[in-house]
């Protein structure tokens, strides 16, 4: 059986490569069928709004990526409730389908994903 991944992406898509990363690998697991999901927290729900105005920082848009994920099976998106609420974001702000969690339904996700990586 495949165990399943986590991501959780915390960077904001203008600070470095990390957001970037994040995508990538869950993109990676996706393409070979591991069962992956993606939690968005601190400044890394940033990387969720749609428009991102990437080029005026020099940067590649990450929106692309983000919309690839549900064609590579990554459909699980999370973000945590916190990160929103302090950055005045709203779930329903965004293209995708991301569900908003606390932190304790974060802790149960964390127990329910055979690996974890946070980027």
């Amino acid at each position: 059986m495949a165990k399943s991944m986590l991501i959780i992406s915390r960077q904001a898509p203008w600070s470095g490569m990390a957001a970037r990363e994040a995508l990538d690998i869950a993109l990676a697991g996706g393409a070979f069928d591991l069962p992956v999901s993606m939690l968005f927290m601190d400044d890394g729900v940033f990387q969720l709004t749609p428009s991102q105005a990437a080029s005026r920082l020099e940067q590649k848009d990450l929106s692309a990526n983000l919309q690839a994920l549900p064609l590579f099976g990554v459909e699980k998106l999370y973000a945590l409730e916190n990160s929103l609420l302090e950055r005045n974001l709203k779930p329903s702000m965004f293209e995708l389908d991301v569900e908003s969690l606390s932190n304790a339904q974060v802790r149960l996700l964390l127990n329910e994903h055979d690996m974890v990586i946070t980027l």
